[in-house]
This record gives C-alpha cells, sequence and structure tokens, in this order.
C-alpha cells in the first residue's frame, strides 16, 4: 500500500521472451533473463522460497529496502509478486534447463520487480526493486540486471523510471544509476532509519531520488 493506496500492475496476457546477457567478468558465460508470475514461481520446487528467504535477509540487514519485516510468505509474495518478475539465471536456456541440476543459490544470479510508481495518469512511470544473493556479489551483476531493467521496462509500457529512495550509503547503487545517466531528481534528508554497517545501532541516512527517461533507450541484450 503507498500514499495513493494500493497500485498493481496492468494485467498481462502473455510474458516478454527470455534475453541473454553477457558476463561482464567472463564473455564465455551468459545470464538469462525470465518473465514470469509467482503462478510460474510455483512450478519450480524451492525457487520460491529461495526468493523469499533471501529477499527477506536482504531487509533484516536494514541496509538498502525500507521494510522491516517481509518473513511471512504472503506478504512477499503480495509486494514482489504484484509486479512485473524478472529472474536471473546464470547459464542459456529456459529456467530448468539453466539450472541444469545446481541449487538456485548457486544458479540465480539475481531477481527484480518491476510496477507503476504512481497510479492512473502517472502510471506510465515505473519503480524497481533489485536483489543480488550474496553468493553471486561481486560477478558484476547488478549492472546486468540494470541493463536488462532498461530493456524490459519500455516494453512493458512504462515511458520512465523513478527510483524513491537510494540512500546515499548504498555506494554501488548509486554509482550504479550514474553510470546510467540516471537523473539526480532530489535529496531527502533522513529518508531512511538504518541499522549501521559499521557497529550496532540506527541512523537517519539521506537517501537519493534517481529518475530516467526511457527515450532512444536501447539494451545490448542477446534476445533467445
Amino acid at each position: 500500500m503507498s500514499a495513493y493506496g494500493s497500485i498493481s500492475r496492468p494485467f498481462r496476457a502473455s510474458y516478454l521472451p527470455p534475453t541473454a546477457w553477457q558476463s561482464p567478468r567472463d564473455a564465455h558465460v551468459f545470464v538469462t533473463l525470465h518473465h514470469i508470475d509467482q503462478s510460474a514461481i510455483n512450478l519450480h520446487p524451492g525457487l520460491f522460497d529461495y526468493l523469499h528467504s533471501t529477499f527477506a535477509d536482504e531487509v533484516d540487514k536494514g541496509l538498502t529496502y525500507p521494510q522491516e519485516d517481509v518473513r511471512d510468505p504472503d506478504t512477499f509474495g503480495a509486494y514482489f509478486f504484484g509486479a512485473d518478475v524478472f529472474i536471473a539465471i546464470t547459464s542459456s536456456g529456459d529456467i530448468i534447463g539453466a539450472r541444469g541440476g545446481r541449487s538456485w543459490e548457486e544458479c540465480v544470479a539475481g531477481f527484480y520487480y518491476v510496477k507503476p510508481n504512481y497510479p492512473g495518469r502517472s502510471s506510465h512511470i515505473c519503480n524497481a526493486g533489485f536483489v543480488v544473493p550474496p553468493s553471486q556479489r561481486g560477478g558484476g551483476y547488478g549492472g546486468v540486471l540494470a541493463r536488462s531493467y532498461l530493456h524490459y521496462a519500455p516494453r512493458l509500457g512504462y515511458t520512465a523510471s523513478v527510483f524513491n529512495l537510494v540512500y546515499v550509503n548504498n555506494v554501488a547503487s548509486v554509482r550504479l544509476w550514474e553510470k546510467l545517466n540516471f537523473i539526480k531528481a532530489g535529496l531527502i534528508p533522513k529518508a531512511g532509519r538504518l541499522k549501521r554497517a559499521d557497529g550496532p545501532g540506527e541512523e537517519y541516512v539521506d537517501a537519493w531520488v534517481f529518475y530516467k527517461s526511457f527515450e532512444d533507450v536501447n539494451g545490448d541484450t542477446m534476445a533467445m
């Protein structure tokens, strides 16, 4: 629930096709992005639980997301899968083929949602939330997710993106959106009551608002 009430993604009669993206660290490795919903996720045993636990752990760290508790599966499902969801799998093929007998921890490079940031007359502007599991960090997959977002979001019908809260201490995210030419539309002082990364306790942290128009955006994807 937002300040505008409940904001749901548009109904999808079909889903966007998978795409393949070259790993930034190894030219022989590709990451496949899959547009998927919760009903499809549920066909893959353990995948929903893995996505849920990964996101809940990130929220519990209290450094990147404003939520404080998403341990309830229904809360996670309503929040994440009330949107268009994309999951990145290391290797090519469909989700099952790409998995190749590996655990989800081994093959899920990241995942994210895309949803309207505002309702009604402003629903053409979207928002997204990204997660790279700890086991996959340092591999450059955050950049892969971000570039795929610039590919997929316009194809979902959105004309621009707004990130409402990118905390200034989330240096990797700030640098990534700057590199992709997002505009710093504003700074919100003391926007988040976050846990201290270097010790116990909490502190108030400023947050950037990032904006980008999708006009003339091109993604460096390889369609499957």
